[in-house]
């Protein structure tokens, strides 16, 4: 079987379903951020993104006026993915800012000579990643061992579940998937922050991240932050740290206000809950462990840094 994943979390997908073995011998192509597991750089890549980077307002400028346009944001290798011949694509459906959209994939698909199923992936939440698993398992032909994998992640998120008091209210959590401007965080993340035993009033479980103002941020009086910007890792996390100090409202939020080390949460958004794959249910355990006390859940070398 030969495949080609255009989206790191379907990579991430096809490594749990196969086994990190049998991936690097299925995956002939994948996107210019799929960087886990290790040892894909040998990987053609076939994605390249349009836009220049720079401060968290300028991405965020750029990448609303290309998508008011009907701009993709993103180039695909169309001669590339031809010569590689692949049997599978995995794509997605869930956000045109977070790689190649759809209807490029399927549009160059259907070009193709011998054309490969396509796989796209619309996730909604946690247990529509575990069928994500057996999806992604059954189309390349590892379906056995992408239950196996499934089993054992949804074990995994249940048995987190049971350290979760669910007789004691948790407290408001305040989580930023973008700094500048703020965006609180969706789809899959407010229903796992409420299984870890706290509230995220901005956005409902299963709902898009949306642009939140100030006066909102301070309405749910949030007495925990996580900060974890879409597509970023630790180093860049720590400069919008330094954005939102600088502003008006942050020194009043209650988790700045009153202090309490440990409150504010700097994650590697890249690698942690901004990807709908397996390593949810790692950033699950940490988000448990964080917020009931239970350092034992935490997964070792979990990327956080705590204020």
């Amino acid at each position: 079987m030969r495949v080609v994943s255009l989206l790191p979390s379907a990579t991430e997908l096809l490594a749990a379903s196969a086994g990190e073995d049998l991936l690097h011998r299925m995956l002939v192509g994948r996107s210019h951020e799929c960087d886990f597991p290790a040892g894909l750089e040998r990987i053609p890549v076939l994605t390249k993104a349009r836009t220049h980077g720079g401060a968290s307002a300028a991405i965020d400028a750029e990448v609303s006026a290309a998508l008011a346009g009907g701009a993709s944001l993103y180039e695909l290798d169309e001669r590339l993915l031809a010569e590689l011949a692949p049997d599978v694509i995995l794509t997605q459906n869930l956000c045109e800012v977070c790689s190649i959209d759809l209807r490029t994939v399927e549009r160059v698909a259907a070009s193709l000579p011998k054309r490969p199923i396509v796989v796209s992936l619309d996730p909604k939440s946690v247990f529509d990643v575990f069928d994500d698993v057996l999806r992604v398992g059954e189309a390349c032909g590892v379906a056995e061992r992408a239950e196996r994998a499934m089993v054992d992640l949804r074990a995994r998120y249940w048995s987190a579940v049971d350290f979760v008091n669910p007789y004691v209210p948790g407290p408001e959590v305040l989580f930023l998937e973008w700094c500048d401007p703020p965006f609180c965080g969706g789809h899959w993340t407010p229903a796992l922050i409420e299984a870890a035993g706290a509230r995220h009033s901005l956005n409902p479980a299963g709902a898009k991240s949306r642009r939140v103002t100030p006066e909102e941020i301070l309405e749910t009086a949030p007495e925990r932050v996580v900060i974890a910007p879409c597509g970023f890792g630790l180093e860049r996390v720590r400069e919008d740290l330094a954005l939102l100090e600088r502003t008006r409202w942050w020194p009043l939020l209650p988790a700045v206000l009153e202090a309490k080390p440990g409150s504010i949460a700097l994650v590697d958004g890249n690698q942690m809950f901004n990807r709908p794959g397996p390593r949810l249910i790692d950033a699950f355990e940490w988000l448990v462990g964080w917020l009931d006390g239970r350092d034992e859940l935490i997964p070792r070398d979990f990327p956080v840094e705590l204020r």
